[in-house]
């Protein structure tokens, strides 16, 4: 493979990343003009948007498995586009003030992302494979980027009163052109019937191998607790900080919609520069710290006593929640010829979390507030904490946990 390839592919990804974190932005930051919209409280809310996290968790399973098939960029190609209509449907929608028809939208929108998600992060790991390095947490960057823009453009419409209608078109439309454009660049892919390849996917065979066998496998479960605790601190961030922000604080949609960009924009910070602190400490000690840092930011966060002090917990939260995806990702790709399978079973288990823990925080909310609700989270950080030895580089956890995995060899 020329690095000239690899470069183009590793730019490629980069932005793929980056416009999937902006299509989700753009519809995150707006929840709470669209919770007004629509006239519901926060528990009918979060029922709404548990339908997009059903879309996305029916899809992940699968999504290996798909990409074993078609391939990565047209895995990719194949989530924007439903994710796009899906924003169409949204627009349609909030015109109308229909629930039913925003609830048909999340679940497009949300099966789009899934598919979109697992491709991108199994590209990402092959491209980091082929450059010798650590650079996932630049992609997930990339993702964090794009939901920062997301996020300032939904303060700046919301504090316009522009439409979230036509917000959403516009993005659904851009994010589409962009990535059929990027996808062209990814690696090449394996040619799956005769088995040969064009540049070096001929050291990948797995990717075609049914994603369900690594359900079996005790260190890729490991591995998706992890994620599954470093993801609900980064979802419910992404889903409820604004509303939080609004109702706890006393606070503008605007304000609110800004509190949401400083936590991404400490988070897409973290991720540009902690890859050279994974290379040089490992990756369970940055575990210990990002998640230490997540649950300090997250208290902090509730327990402040105004915008100024919750802001400096948003960014502490948002700095832990940094490295502990991108990182779960890294580490279940480190065998390229189970990168498929294993990538798909702790995305799903980490979206889990990402998009059904949301929801169903609104409906804690109901009953202590959105803003108490929130320490709940707490506890997925400490489950995170307890298995983060499971995301060691293969080697080392073939060593400890060596024959105690059904799943076959290592």
């Amino acid at each position: 493979m020329k690095p000239e390839q690899v470069n183009k592919a590793a730019i490629a990804t980069f932005v793929v990343f980056a416009i999937n974190g902006l299509a989700f932005a753009s519809w995150a930051a707006r929840i709470p003009a669209v919770t007004r919209v629509l006239g519901l409280n926060p528990g009918e809310m979060g029922a709404v948007l548990l339908t997009g996290a059903a879309g996305s968790v029916l899809a992940l399973p699968v999504a290996g498995t798909i990409v074993g098939r078609i391939g990565t960029a047209s895995t990719s190609r194949l989530g924007g586009s439903l994710a796009a209509i899906g924003a169409l449907v949204i627009s349609m929608a909030l015109l109308v003030t229909s629930v039913p028809i925003i609830v048909v939208g999340l679940f497009l929108f949300g099966v789009g992302i899934g598919l979109w998600d697992v491709s991108q992060n199994i590209e990402g790991a092959e491209v980091e494979r082929h450059l010798g390095r650590t650079v996932m947490p630049r992609f997930h960057a990339g993702f964090s980027g794009g939901a920062f823009v997301g996020a300032l453009l939904g303060a700046g419409m919301s504090s316009l009163n522009l439409s979230l209608s036509l917000h959403l078109t516009v993005i659904a439309v851009f994010v589409t052109v962009v990535l059929l454009v990027a996808t062209r660049y990814y690696l090449p892919e394996r040619d799956l019937h005769t088995g040969h390849a064009e540049g070096v996917r001929l050291d990948t065979p797995a990717r075609v191998k049914p994603a369900p066998s690594a359900w079996r496998e005790l260190r890729t479960v490991l591995v998706g607790l992890v994620v599954l605790g470093a993801a609900l601190t980064e979802g419910a961030a992404n889903d409820w900080i604004a509303k939080a922000t609004v109702d706890g604080l006393h606070s503008s949609e605007s304000v609110g919609a800004v509190m949401f960009a400083a936590f991404v924009a400490s988070m897409t910070i973290f991720r540009f520069i902690g890859g050279r602190y994974i290379d040089r400490f490992g990756r369970v000690p940055v575990l210990y710290a990002s998640l230490g840092a997540a649950l300090v930011g997250l208290v902090v966060f509730v327990f402040g006593p105004n915008i100024w002090i919750a802001g400096l917990g948003a960014i502490l939260w948002g700095a832990g929640a940094a490295l502990g995806f991108p990182m779960g990702m890294s580490a279940a790709a480190d065998d390229p010829q189970r990168a498929a399978a294993r990538v798909s079973v702790v995305s799903t288990i980490g979206y889990v979390a990402f998009l059904a823990g949301p929801p169903l925080l609104g409906f804690l909310g109901d009953h202590l507030t959105i803003r108490v609700a929130l320490l709940a989270v707490g506890a997925a950080i400490v489950a995170s904490l307890l298995t983060a030895p499971a995301a060691k580089p293969l080697p080392a956890v073939r060593a400890e946990l060596g024959g105690l995995s059904s799943g076959g060899s290592m």
